[in-house]
């Protein structure tokens, strides 16, 4: 099977260590397929690493948001990625590794046949300290709420960070929508879903285990805890 109406958006701050080889890793496992990195500002090499990467892969590209008109933000990188993409269908991951990338070609046969979106579902999450599980389930508990008490869609991983969507399906979404989408959020997808109907969406999931980072350090802040408790009110 080939991949060339795929675009793997990959954000990135400060993955210097891990871009590299997963560009690779992407590039030798799916035949075809495009890879667009959205930088966010790294202060480290990691776009130089794509630069170099681009030499062996003409089908990588780069996005440098330094100056972008969104702001910072990583669901400003979603956006302005997804939005460059020339592809038929987007697949969003993180560049860490904890996202497995082994799961792209089944998550790409469901978008390619009946589904609007595939979103890979963590079934275990693996060394999470037990602060973090209680933050995560509280804010998982109150983001279903939201969904539920206003009539949208549901999943069951609503803060997903590994999806496939139809590329006009999300951006048609959006652009009904821009206000209500937080740019320095880090939880695109649950802005994508409350901005959808309950069963107006074709929706397949795919369960996985959301592993440790390969190198580096989380991004997880109580900034970003602040910016999705006003996604849960915009």
């Amino acid at each position: 099977m080939r991949y060339n109406d795929l675009t793997v958006v990959l954000p990135t701050l400060n993955e210097e260590a891990n871009i590299g080889s997963l560009i690779e890793d992407l590039e030798d496992t799916y035949k075809g397929i495009r890879i667009l990195v959205v930088d966010d500002g790294s202060t480290d090499g990691t776009r130089k690493v794509v630069e170099e990467m681009r030499k062996m892969y003409p089908s990588v590209s780069l996005l440098d948001r330094r100056n972008a008109a969104l702001g910072r933000g990583l669901t400003a990188s979603v956006i302005d990625g997804i939005r460059r993409c020339r592809t038929d269908y987007v697949l969003v991951m993180d560049a860490d590794f904890q996202h497995p990338y082994k799961h792209i070609g089944e998550m790409y046969r469901k978008i390619k046949g009946k589904f609007d979106i595939a979103i890979a579902v963590r079934r275990r999450v693996e060394h999470w300290p037990m602060h973090r599980r209680i933050v995560s389930k509280l804010m998982i508990f109150f983001g279903y709420f939201v969904l539920f008490a206003s009539g949208k869609e549901l999943c069951n991983d609503i803060f997903s960070g590994y999806f496939c969507v139809r590329k006009m399906k999300f951006l048609e979404t959006y652009g009904m929508n821009r206000k209500r989408f937080v740019p320095k959020g880090y939880k695109v997808l649950f802005d994508f879903l409350k901005c959808t109907r309950r069963n107006s969406l074709r929706i397949a999931e795919v369960p996985y285990t959301f592993t440790s980072r390969r190198h580096g350090t989380s991004k997880v802040s109580l900034s970003q805890g602040l910016h999705l408790i006003r996604s849960f009110f915009s």
